[in-house]
């Protein structure tokens, strides 16, 4: 089978080193791909984003399936202009998508699907936004109502910076959604879908803030860990039952059924668990500690999740725990400097259980440089996550990077629950 994963970023690292180790895959390419990608994948110049590109360099190379990686090309239509060539494709429809790109859907969805969420208000005039914070005098979550990059969501602490929030968000991504803070401990759940049947994953945490602590701003997140301990067996039981199964459901009555991978994001509230947010693709960096953890043949089952055939799926996960920390350049998400070197990867991917993930990188005379914002996501495996945070900060103080930056504290909730309990 020739496949091709579209995308650059750390994700697509992770799911071309899965789907690289599956006996079926017999051509790999990628496309734009990055440095570490290229070790494994041929790697092809085009854009995620440029559509009409991807579908004839499929068409061309006869590519069987095809995996989109990111949310940008798939709300764009990709999968939907793939499957009219003729090429199968994992991922949602356009419409689908609208899940992820569309807040407001997503809370349509929920609403009228019995998802249980927060309670929210949208707005595209920003004066008539400002009168309705001032008039509740509390602080809000302001989101941006399509897609930010990670970007797009500020969890304000008072009043002064739900108004700072909605003026920022709305001038540089346009309509908002005010939505009622919840209480709680976040998690990720994911599943397969294809349209009908879905498929539990496995749970993650990740950490979006910037600075240690959970501090400093949002963005596309800077670690992530596997499972998460809020995440019982019971609890996921629960969260396929009131949201997964739901969700599933409402878009096929909809009209718009689902297929890819389904990512609730969540806040486990004292009422019980409540959506944040759908995603419908694989997180990042979720992803990069969900397939370490994978035993099974990744290929198949997203082969099954296009084809309509995950009723009688099953797949095996390891026991262990994964952690990941990314490595991002200096000054991110703000302004940061492209072209840096970076050393002593060979040395980081020797430690036990280590694989190191590539995003934002590229390859020039023999060097690996920076080329992102996330350059990198140095993932472990381990019998707990503190064994898996010690691998994991082993491999990045072997990683010689004088522009990077990395929080020392990814993990530190789980191992504070595991140290408590």
């Amino acid at each position: 089978m020739n496949v091709l994963v579209v995308g650059g970023g750390g994700r697509e690292h992770a799911l071309v080193w899965a789907i690289w180790a599956s006996p079926l895959a017999t051509r790999l390419y990628c496309a734009p791909g990055n440095a570490g990608i290229a070790e494994l994948a041929t790697c092809v110049a085009i854009a995620a984003e440029d559509v009409k590109g991807i579908v004839a360099f499929a068409k061309e190379e006869k590519i069987d399936f095809v995996v989109v990686g990111p949310e940008a090309p798939l709300a764009a239509g990709l999968v939907d202009r793939l499957e009219e060539a003729g090429i199968k494709a994992f991922g949602p429809s356009a419409a689908a998508a609208a899940l992820e790109s569309s807040k407001s859907f997503m809370k349509d969805i929920c609403r009228k699907h019995g998802i249980p969420t927060a309670a929210s208000a949208r707005f595209e005039d920003a004066e008539k936004a400002l009168r309705y914070i001032r008039d509740r005098n509390r602080p809000f979550v302001v989101k941006a109502d399509g897609l930010a990059a990670g970007k797009g969501v500020v969890v304000a602490a008072d009043v002064e910076e739900t108004l700072s929030a909605t003026q920022s968000i709305m001038a540089a991504f346009g309509p908002v959604l005010l939505e009622e803070r919840l209480e709680g401990e976040e998690a990720s759940f994911f599943a397969l879908v294809d349209g009908e049947h879905a498929l539990p994953l496995a749970s993650a945490q990740d950490h979006k803030r910037i600075g240690e602590g959970d501090t400093g701003p949002n963005t596309g997140g800077m670690g992530a860990y596997s499972p998460a301990p809020v995440m019982t067996a019971a609890m996921e039981a629960r969260v396929m039952e009131e949201i997964v199964v739901p969700a599933v459901r409402g878009m096929k009555a909809e009209g718009k059924p689902f297929k890819g991978v389904l990512f609730a994001g969540l806040m486990m509230t004292k009422e019980g668990p409540k959506v944040l947010e759908f995603n419908v693709r694989f997180g990042d960096p979720e992803c990069q500690v969900l397939m370490p953890r994978l035993k099974s043949d990744l290929l198949p089952a997203l082969v099954a999740a296009r084809d309509g055939m995950l009723a009688h799926f099953d797949l095996r996960w390891k026991e262990e725990a994964a952690l990941c920390v990314v490595m991002a350049a200096k000054g991110y998400p703000g302004k940061y400097a492209k072209g840096t070197e970076i050393r002593g990867l060979d040395a980081a991917a020797q430690v036990e259980g280590v694989t190191v993930f590539h995003a934002g990188t590229k390859k020039e005379d023999g060097r690996v440089l920076a080329n992102g914002g996330r350059v990198l996501g140095v993932t472990a495996l381990g019998a707990t996550i503190e064994q898996a945070q010690k691998r994991a900060y082993e491999a990045v103080a072997k990683i010689e990077w004088a522009d990077g930056y990395y929080r020392r504290d990814i993990g530190w909730r789980a191992i504070k629950r595991a140290k408590t309990a």
